[in-house]
């Protein structure tokens, strides 16, 4: 679906500088959901499930599927499940406008609850999440692989369990961990189910690789898959080497104090691109239908500044640096 709203200010556009991976061989699967394949280990531990393409126009982490796919790797113990998730919406992807197949109808990514996938009429995006649910719900661990519009580094959305936490410093698959609630828009596949539960074990992680369309993202993509199966004792004894090395534990965390969310027509007073550190609270960032938008303390953390500005939508996130315990 492109996306046809009013912009208030021009979209930077970055290039696309890999091909995304031809995906149909992988539509049978192993598990009679299209694009769902499921290995199980030889000996028993946990269920980690992998997750690639919840948005259509994010394809690096269809590289580190495809790439663990080629190598028929199986884990050593437990089970590993690696989808492909919004598939109708990534056969729509074009280099040439790759903005515009992020989701079929709905963004998939704020779906995830049982009120919304238990809901009649479906669109297509929901319908394929509820194809995906049962493998959400058998999961212990999710890695959920994503990307940026911005070239923002790697970092992990972590959500706001202590579980997460530990789990995020533990396997390092990123520098940056972010401790957040989520978007106002609707809830994500990381928050479903057990995943949100606050008494629960079972523990999500989501990475934003890179941006978009950068080589380098895959590559990310591939090293966190390797590196959460490895962390988790899951990986097999032989598996190609990624390309790019990873932190072996994360050294800042930071914990978002005030996600904005556009109530009318947002537009940036600042050329923030994500990574920012505004010294001074009660810094103008941009106005909301005219009311300014301002840094709510000083050392604000900017995180994922947006380029679909839009009510309803979060325009960018502020945050400050937190213990990493």
């Amino acid at each position: 679906m492109t996306d046809t709203r009013a912009q208030a200010q021009p979209i930077i556009e970055y290039p696309v500088e890999f091909s995304p991976p031809n995906i149909g061989r992988w539509r049978d699967g192993t598990t009679g959901v299209p694009f769902v394949h499921s290995f199980a280990g030889a000996r028993p531990g946990p269920h980690l499930l992998i997750t690639a393409l919840v948005h259509g126009n994010e394809p690096a982490g269809a590289v580190a599927l495809d790439r663990l796919l080629s190598q028929g790797l199986n884990p050593s113990r437990g089970r590993l499940t690696l989808a492909f998730a919004n598939v109708d919406a990534y056969a729509r992807f074009d280099p040439s406008a790759p903005r515009a197949s992020r989701w079929v109808e709905e963004d998939m990514n704020r779906i995830w609850s049982s009120d919304i996938l238990d809901a009649s009429p479906r669109s297509a995006d929901v319908a394929r999440a509820v194809a995906l649910r049962p493998f959400v719900e058998q999961a212990d661990y999710l890695l959920d692989l994503h990307t940026t519009q911005h070239p923002n580094e790697p970092l992990v959305l972590a959500g706001p369990h202590q579980r997460s936490r530990e789990l995020a410093r533990k396997v390092g698959v990123a520098d940056l961990v972010v401790v957040d609630r989520g978007h106002a828009q609707g809830p994500r596949m990381r928050d479903y189910g057990g995943f949100g539960d606050p008494c629960s074990a079972k523990t999500a992680l989501l990475i934003e690789c890179g941006q978009h369309w950068a080589a380098s993202s895959g590559e990310v993509a591939y090293a966190a898959c390797i590196r959460m199966l490895q962390r988790l004792d899951m990986a097999p004894p032989a598996f190609e080497a990624p390309t790019v090395s990873l932190p072996d534990e994360p050294s800042r965390f930071i914990e978002i104090t005030m996600p904005v969310t556009i109530k009318h027509e947002f537009v940036f007073a600042l050329p923030l691109r994500g990574g920012e550190i505004i010294p001074r609270a009660g810094t103008v960032i941009g106005h909301d239908g005219g009311e300014p938008v301002v840094t709510p303390h000083d050392d604000c953390f900017v995180l994922m500044p947006s380029q679909r500005l839009w009510a309803g939508l979060t325009a960018v996130r502020l945050g400050r640096l937190i213990p990493a315990s």
